[in-house]
């Protein structure tokens, strides 16, 4: 099959929704499909059939910085659909209606038209501002021939927001990358390592950390050490705001070739999102790399990987028990273990190699269908 991603941002990121497309994609070309990305603008040369649309520009917004495409030429929009032809678009929704829009407007009525839905609103208004797209996407919505999304949370708004009635699939990565993590050697101290690998901004609750592990009991504090993995506008002030008497270290950005190392040599890998996610990739990465313990922010996206456990959940807003949380793991190894053979038993069902075949179904039954029609 010739598949496009239909992704209205940039493949020079490695956010959540890039991942899931460059994992996803990667593997189907590995299964010998034809592999295509239609974005809105991307400077990358190491992959393949990448088609650049137009700009974009970058607004705040769901508490996070995000890109949005400026109006993409509609000429080269149909341009390329005409020459291309695609069996399948695979469209991350939500979309622009100032490009994804079009794309699905000019697509012909032989191509299958999937979407993948993303995204959790993290208050009231974010969820009103998407009721609000819906209304700028039209009849565009009703093209498509299947709606997925990547957790049940996520199932239920697209239903309340979009009126999109979409099936649960999860967001998957290849775990055979991550499984090659090793305990890097500056980690093999006797401290207790915590890892923190995130971007530093107030979603993913960066200061909310700090201000637990400053408060952790002294003697226990001192038996471990906490390394802050990322970049972003918060470093300066979470540095400012770390203990004088507490091992804290900024390693700055972390690439994803360095990444499974660093959450292989986590015993207590801690994803503190405030709120706003509607799965939680990163805790899946520590998950495969072998991190001792993964635990998160108790978050509607978070809580449908780590929900089965409600050690592995924990109010990060709320300081005195984020702290106590942190104290429990960092006291009792038994527990850690326990945790992680769960862990270690729950992620094979997020493997590529298990959701990618899924995927491939679904192409071919909605090809199937409308070649038929």
């Amino acid at each position: 099959m010739k598949i496009g991603f239909v992704l209205d941002d940039t493949l020079d990121k490695s956010d959540g929704v890039q991942q899931h497309v460059l994992t996803v994609g990667a593997w189907l070309k590995d299964q010998g499909h034809e592999v295509h990305y239609l974005v809105a603008d991307t400077t990358r040369t190491d992959i393949e059939n990448v088609h650049s649309l137009g700009r974009f520009v970058n607004v705040r917004y769901n508490k996070n910085n995000v890109r949005t495409p400026l109006p993409a030429s509609r000429k080269k929009i149909k341009a390329l659909l005409e020459a291309e032809q695609f069996d399948v678009l695979h469209v991350q929704v939500p979309y622009s209606p100032l490009l994804g829009k079009y794309v699905i407007k000019y697509t012909g009525p032989r191509t299958a038209v999937i979407g993948t839905f993303h995204i959790l609103p993290v208050s009231r208004i974010h969820g009103y501002s998407n009721q609000a797209l819906r209304l700028l996407l039209g009849r565009s919505i009703k093209r498509f021939d299947k709606i997925l999304a990547v957790s049940e949370p996520a199932v239920h708004f697209a239903r309340k927001a979009y009126g999109m009635k979409a099936d649960y699939l999860p967001n998957p990565i290849d775990i055979s990358i991550f499984r090659e993590g090793r305990r890097l050697p500056e980690f093999k101290s006797k401290k207790l390592t915590i890892i923190f690998l995130e971007r530093l901004v107030r979603r993913k609750g960066i200061m909310e950390l700090i201000h637990a592990y400053n408060h952790l009991d002294d003697e226990l504090a001192a038996k471990t050490e906490l390394i802050v993995c990322g970049k972003g506008p918060l470093k300066s002030k979470a540095n400012q705001h770390v203990r004088t008497d507490r091992n804290v270290v900024f390693k700055g950005y972390v690439s994803e070739k360095e990444k499974p190392n660093y959450l292989a040599s986590a015993d207590i890998a801690v994803f503190p999102s405030t709120g706003g996610e509607s799965f939680g990739i990163v805790l899946l990465e520590a998950m495969a790399a072998g991190s001792r313990v993964v635990i998160g922010g108790n978050n509607a996206g978070y809580a449908s990987i780590l929900g089965q456990q409600p050690y592995l959940l924990f109010n990060p807003s709320d300081q005195q028990a984020f702290t106590e949380h942190l104290e429990l793991f960092i006291r009792d190894e038994k527990l850690r273990d326990k945790m992680y053979a769960w862990q270690q038993t729950t992620i094979g069902q997020y493997d590529i190699s298990v959701v990618g075949p899924k995927l491939v179904k679904i192409y071919k039954e909605a090809l199937a269908q409308r070649t038929a029609a």
